[in-house]
């Protein structure tokens, strides 16, 4: 794979991708054995990591994607980066899935209560019929003891996946993730938040057309209103700092270049 550009977001670095050159990496992880993770990016998940340096760290390591159209004009209007799309957590799932049935891709999805997971299954099945579904697993919410954790390791191994989605909301999941990489074998594991309710029937998600002009947020919001406090304690400071680093890296370096 060639050597691919990235830009920087408040401290976290974004390859620019798009989902054709992600499902090529996929299959070259795939192919190396080895275990790599995805962080699957949003407004909400950068701008904390302004402040969760675990997170930052754990992002930083991994291939993050744009999930949100905000990052995407960011890079943009800040770095002038030529980037086609977002990479989006419930389209990729969705990607990968159908790809996968033609390359015998294998997938376990850890997360979600059960009836979410069997809905999810069941729905996946009728969608893609060929994908090879090897396994899923609601954990209960309380911490694990080191032996349950053990054998939910141990289950995810015994399924082979190249696939391991994972849906306990973020930032768990991109820590869970990274906190057992090294003893999980699958070479592909991807934090994807809301998809499986999305995938699951279980909730909603935005018309196309909220999609694709950056509103998903505000039509999510509506519809859980436990996401107001997250929308604006994150959403005026990824505003705040987007107009800020504009007017430094556009504006003032395009006047001093210019003088």
């Amino acid at each position: 794979m060639q050597s691919i550009k990235s830009v920087d977001i408040f401290g976290i670095r974004f390859p620019i991708l798009d989902y054709e050159l992600t499902l090529q990496l996929f299959q070259e992880w795939i192919a190396s054995g080895q275990a790599h993770q995805v962080c699957i990016a949003n407004v909400h998940t950068t701008v904390a990591c302004l402040t969760d340096y675990e997170l930052r760290d754990i992002s930083n390591r991994a291939l993050s994607t744009m999930d949100g159209l905000p990052l995407v004009w960011y890079a943009k209007l800040v770095h002038q980066a030529q980037i086609k799309t977002r990479v989006c957590g419930p389209d990729l799932m969705l990607k990968c899935l159908d790809q996968g049935q033609q390359l015998g891709w294998r997938h376990f999805f850890l997360g979600g209560k059960d009836e979410v997971l069997e809905d999810l299954v069941a729905n996946i099945r009728k969608r893609y019929p060929e994908a090879e579904l090897v396994g899923w697993h609601s954990p209960p919410f309380r911490p694990l003891s080191a032996e349950e954790d053990q054998q939910l390791v141990d289950l995810i191994n015994a399924a082979k996946p190249d696939f391991l989605w994972v849906g306990l909301g973020a930032p768990k999941q991109e820590k869970w993730i990274a906190e057992h990489l090294d003893r999980v074998h699958a070479p592909v594991q991807l934090g994807v938040g809301a998809a499986f309710d999305f995938h699951s029937g279980h909730i909603k998600r935005a018309p196309l057309w909220m999609q694709k002009s950056g509103l998903e947020w505000c039509y999510r919001m509506a519809k859980d209103r436990r996401l107001i406090k997250r929308y604006f304690s994150t959403n005026p400071v990824f505003l705040l700092r987007f107009a800020w680093d504009f007017l430094q890296i556009r504006v003032l370096k395009r006047s001093a270049a210019a003088s």
